[in-house]
């Protein structure tokens, strides 16, 4: 039995051994990389050579190129193609090794690493209630010939192919029956063949083939869990799920609801006249109101844009009328996973970069993660400071235009000339045209629990709306901004609120929950560290709920040793801001909360020290100030010097900020 099967088991029958936390990131990877030609070396993560799994490569430019699929069972020797009935492919191999941190690619291969091509590469794990990866051998006398696996629950999903001889690849999902299977090289919609997966369905450690129907021969199976739990801090949060929903034909498409946000979706039209098998991610872009970045595991063309899903905070939605994902009456099955990290952050450098530079048109900016959300503008001119995200969608051209917010101004989402572009590599971005040439500043968040998240919604135009989140605790400060109109930048923070888009203080709720004093917005405030609400506010105000109209939300929390989001008062006087850091500060925000006062930022990418502290303002164009002395640092987060003005150390006054170590 596989180990982390055994640990899992002996820990829940009170053997009193304790099963190992294990994470979607420990087991899953999407990677992105550019083919060099030559040799090279993918760290995603992952324990290959130790655990063992399966990795599958997409050419996703230049024409395409094979759905290339690598395992541990099988070796290096050669891949299979899922486009292809053909056996394996021993020449242009593209894996010379599986590592303990991802794997290495040879050099030229047309199965993974052509020069200046874009890939994209998943990686699954072999884990317990996740994935394995068995290989069997058929005759053609058994009706009921029994595989085992080490999955520890029942499959949702088995893909099966002959790894010697020409054949289909063969697929069972649990949304059908095992007298039905699917071809993953086809569009063909469900065959059926009676006791097809054999007489008795399969189980949490086996699962039956009807060697009747299958050519006799060597057979290698990927063999994917459904909701079986095991993961996460409880150990018991879902990390995959297969499953099945049925087409409205309609752009306001079925909602399916997992419990979770998916960052990896295979869909397939399983009944009618069948259709091709989407592969969607949230690396290549799976936007919400704008183009998705498709693949399709039956063909070997490039990646193609359509608006075909958008994903939520528990699921994912259809939003596309087209009958190849959302045909009237007719079943789809799909099989997700779940968006990561799932582990709380420890370390402020996985998980925000604050980079300055002169911008130019293509070049290459190394993060250190997979950047999530960008605030972007220029320094040295008045300028509009811009914001993009991956939820809302991305250019994936330095030339092109992206889904972009201002926070300057009320305006609606629009397409901006590119600032940054996110799908060449994982923790790699490229300057975008919009920026090219001066002077510039960019900050790079990534999602993750107790630190930060992004959520869409669509405003119900109701007194009060719950909206789902993956923060995972309760936010402490929420900005809000209506996306398909104009409207303003909502902030809560303590209950209380202000506009991002100008300098007026934040405003103290009365005991009803609704905003005191006349003008303010409809107010976002935290709840639960599952959901955070919206109110409707004073009759006619649209900024955070109206009926129908889109809202992207940005939720902040206070995180040990990464993120402060706190208070204090001013005393007019050298002042120190303990955050709990080690070292220090490398971001900070201040917004005074008892009078008007704009939205002070540093970092020291720019620089705090000592000395002058250059600042910009989130509510202003104005160009950046390097004259002043604002701010120093301090080991546990950051001091307020002696010579702040009042609109960040009023004597008596109350301050907001947040910090990222």
């Amino acid at each position: 039995m596989d180990p982390n099967t055994l640990k899992l088991l002996m820990g829940s029958a009170g053997a009193g051994v304790v099963a190992d936390k294990f994470y979607i990131e420990d087991v899953f990877s999407t990677y992105l990389y550019t083919g060099n030609g030559s040799t090279q070396t993918i760290t995603n993560g992952i324990d290959l050579s130790g655990k063992g799994g399966l990795v599958w490569l997409k050419n996703r430019t230049g024409g395409g190129g094979p759905n290339a699929v690598y395992d541990t069972a099988r070796g290096t020797g050669g891949f299979l193609r899922v486009d292809s009935t053909a056996a394996v492919q021993t020449i242009q191999a593209a894996i010379s090794s599986f590592n303990s941190n991802g794997f290495s690619l040879n050099s030229e291969a047309e199965g993974g690493n052509e020069n200046n091509f874009k890939y994209v590469s998943w990686t699954f794990r072999k884990a317990a209630k996740f994935f394995d990866v068995v290989t069997f051998t058929t005759s053609t006398t058994n009706t009921n010939k029994r595989v085992s696996h080490s999955l520890g629950s029942t499959p949702g999903l088995i893909i099966v192919k002959n790894t010697v001889n020409a054949s289909n690849w063969l697929v069972y999902h649990r949304s059908l029956d095992r007298n039905s299977f699917l071809w993953l090289n086809s569009t063909t919609s469900t065959i059926t063949f009676a006791n097809f997966w054999g007489t008795a369905d399969p189980t949490s450690t086996d699962f039956g083939v009807n060697e009747t129907a299958f050519s006799a021969g060597t057979w290698v199976a990927y063999v994917f869990a459904h909701d079986a739990g095991g993961f996460g801090d409880s150990g018991n949060d879902n990390v995959i799920s297969c499953g099945s929903y049925t087409g409205n034909g309609s752009t306001n498409g079925p909602t399916v609801t997992l419990g979770w946000e998916p960052q990896w979706l295979l869909v397939k039209r399983a009944g009618g006249t069948g259709g091709n098998w989407f592969l969607f991610d949230s690396m290549r872009g799976i936007a919400d109101g704008s183009d998705d970045a498709y693949l399709q595991a039956n063909q070997s063309d490039s990646e193609i844009l359509a608006n075909y899903v958008k994903v939520t905070s528990t699921g994912f939605a259809i939003e596309s009328s087209a009958a190849a994902i959302n045909s009237s009456g007719t079943t789809f099955v799909y099989i997700a996973i779940r968006r990561g990290p799932m582990k709380t952050p420890t370390d402020a450098t996985k998980v925000f970069s604050a980079v300055t530079a002169t911008g130019s048109t293509g070049t290459s900016r190394y993060i250190g993660f997979p950047s999530d959300f960008v605030w972007a503008r220029r320094r040295d001119l008045t300028n509009t400071p811009v914001l993009v995200d991956r939820l809302r969608g991305y250019s994936s051209t330095s030339s092109g235009s992206q889904p972009a917010l201002e926070t300057t101004n009320t305006g609606a989402e629009n397409a901006f000339t590119t600032a940054v572009v996110y799908d060449v590599w994982n923790d790699t971005v490229k300057d975008g045209a919009a920026l090219s040439g001066v002077s510039a500043l960019f900050y790079h968040f990534r999602r993750a629990p107790g630190f930060f998240d992004v959520v869409a919604y669509t405003g119900d135009g109701g007194t009060s709306q719950s909206i789902s989140h993956n923060l995972r605790v309760i936010p402490e400060f929420v900005v809000v901004k209506r996306r398909n109109s104009t409207g303003d930048w909502v902030c809560s923070f303590n209950n209380a609120n202000a506009l991002l888009n100008s300098a007026v203080a934040f405003s103290n709720q009365d005991a009803g929950g609704t905003p005191a004093g006349n003008g303010y917005p409809s107010v976002p405030f935290g709840s639960s560290s599952t959901v955070f609400s919206v109110l409707a506010g004073q009759a006619g105000n649209t900024n955070a709920n109206a009926a129908g109209s889109t809202y992207i939300a940005y939720l902040f929390a206070t995180c040990p040793g990464v993120s402060k989001v706190g208070s204090y008062t001013g005393s007019g006087t050298t002042k120190q801001i303990d955050c709990g850091f080690t070292n220090g500060a490398r971001f900070v925000l201040i917004k005074r909360t008892d009078s008007t006062g704009d939205w002070y930022v540093w970092d020291t990418a720019r620089g705090i020290v000592s000395g002058n502290d250059p600042f910009l303002f989130l509510n202003s164009t104005a160009a950046e100030n390097t004259a002043t002395d604002y701010i120093d640092p301090l080991g546990t987060g950051f001091e307020i010097s002696s010579t702040a003005p009042a609109a960040i150390n009023a004597n008596g006054g109350s301050f907001f900020f947040l910090a990222v170590a």
